[in-house]
C-alpha cells in the first residue's frame, strides 16, 4: 500500500510524452485490416487486445465517444526525479456555462525551486497504454466514414489493487487520457508536431475513493458519457495553461494574463469553435478581470 499521496498533476504531465513518443513513432506503419462498421468498434478493440496483445480491457461507445478502460494490478513504480519549480498554481478553473467560458487563476511566481517527483508510471503500464492506441489507430482508421463514428476517445487505466492515505481516508488512483480523432490523425500523419499534441491530448490523474475503485474491473466506478466540443476546449485550455507555467514555457516575467489571453484564443480558434458568447478572465492574485467577446477573441493575434 502506498503510504503518502503522490504529485497526480506531474505525475500526469510526465508520462505523456513517453506514451505519444514509443507509440506514434513506433506504429507508422499502414492498416491492412479489413473496414470495419462503426458498431463493431467496441467489440474489435476489445478482442485484438485480449488475442494478440493479453491486455484486458473494457470497451464501450457512447454517442461519439469510445471509452476504453483498463484495470491493471500496479501503476506506478518508484523513481525520485527532480524538477525546477518557477511558479506555483495555487488554483486553476476552466468552465463553460452560458456560452461563455470562465477561466479563474491563482498563479505565484517566485525563485527556483528545487522539487522532487517520486513515482513514474511502471514500464508494464506504459508498454500496455501503447498497445492500446496502436489497436485504436488499427481500427479507427479502417473504420468506414460515418458522423456516428468515434470523435473523441477516453482511455482510463486504474490501479485496482493499491491505496493510499489522505487524512486517514483511503483513495485508488486512475489516469485518464481524452483525444480528439482528428489530433489523433494530424499527430500520426506529421500534420502536428508531438510536442503540439502533448498539448491538444488532456492528461489527468485522479483520486478515486478505495471502496469504488479497489477491484472495479469492469469500470462500474465510471461515469460514461458523451464528450462534448466545449468540455473537451475547457479540459485543454486548463492543461495548455498548466503547462505553461508548470513546465514552465515562459519566463518568470511574464504578463499572466496576456498569457492565458492567448492561450485561450489559440485553442477556440483551433478548432474554429464559436458556440461561445464571451470568454472570462479572472486573477485571483491581482482581482483583475478581462472580458472578451468572441470577435475579440478569434481575431486576435496570437503574440
Amino acid at each position: 500500500m502506498m503510504k503518502s499521496k503522490p504529485s497526480l498533476r506531474n505525475l500526469a504531465r510526465a508520462v505523456l510524452s513517453l506514451i505519444i513518443l514509443s507509440g506514434f513513432i513506433c506504429g507508422c506503419t499502414s492498416s491492412t485490416t479489413p473496414t470495419y462498421l462503426k458498431e463493431d468498434i467496441p467489440k474489435a478493440v476489445q478482442d485484438i487486445c485480449k488475442k494478440e496483445y493479453k491486455i484486458d480491457v473494457v470497451v464501450k461507445q457512447i454517442g461519439t465517444t469510445l471509452w476504453i478502460y483498463m484495470p491493471v494490478g500496479q501503476l506506478l513504480e518508484k523513481n525520485p526525479q527532480k524538477f525546477t519549480e518557477k511558479f506555483t498554481i495555487l488554483s486553476d478553473d476552466v468552465q463553460y456555462q452560458q456560452k461563455s467560458f470562465e477561466i479563474t487563476y491563482h498563479i505565484k511566481p517566485h525563485p527556483d525551486r528545487e522539487k522532487t517527483n517520486d513515482y513514474k508510471y511502471s514500464k508494464d503500464v506504459l508498454d500496455k497504454v501503447n498497445d492500446i492506441w496502436m489497436v485504436l489507430r488499427r481500427v479507427i482508421f479502417s473504420t468506414e466514414a460515418s458522423d456516428k463514428a468515434p470523435q473523441f476517445f477516453y482511455l482510463v487505466v486504474a490501479d485496482t489493487k493499491n491505496t493510499f492515505d489522505i487524512f486517514g481516508q483511503k483513495f485508488g488512483l486512475e489516469i485518464e487520457q481524452l483525444t480528439y480523432y482528428p489530433d489523433f490523425k494530424k499527430v500520426f500523419y506529421g500534420l502536428i508536431s508531438i510536442t503540439e499534441y502533448q498539448h491538444r491530448s488532456i492528461q489527468e490523474s485522479d483520486k478515486i475513493p478505495a471502496e469504488e475503485i479497489i477491484n472495479d474491473t469492469q469500470g462500474e466506478h465510471l461515469k460514461y458519457r458523451e464528450i462534448t466540443m466545449a468540455e473537451f476546449l475547457t479540459k485543454q485550455i486548463k492543461q495548455r495553461l498548466e503547462l505553461k507555467f508548470e513546465k514552465p514555457e515562459v519566463g518568470r516575467n511574464i504578463d499572466i494574463d496576456k498569457e492565458i489571453e492567448n492561450l485561450s484564443s489559440l485553442t477556440l480558434k483551433i478548432y474554429d469553435f464559436r458556440d461561445f458568447n464571451e470568454v472570462e478572465l479572472h486573477n485571483l492574485a491581482t482581482k483583475n478581470r478581462i472580458i472578451l467577446n468572441r470577435a475579440a477573441v478569434l481575431e486576435k493575434p496570437i503574440e
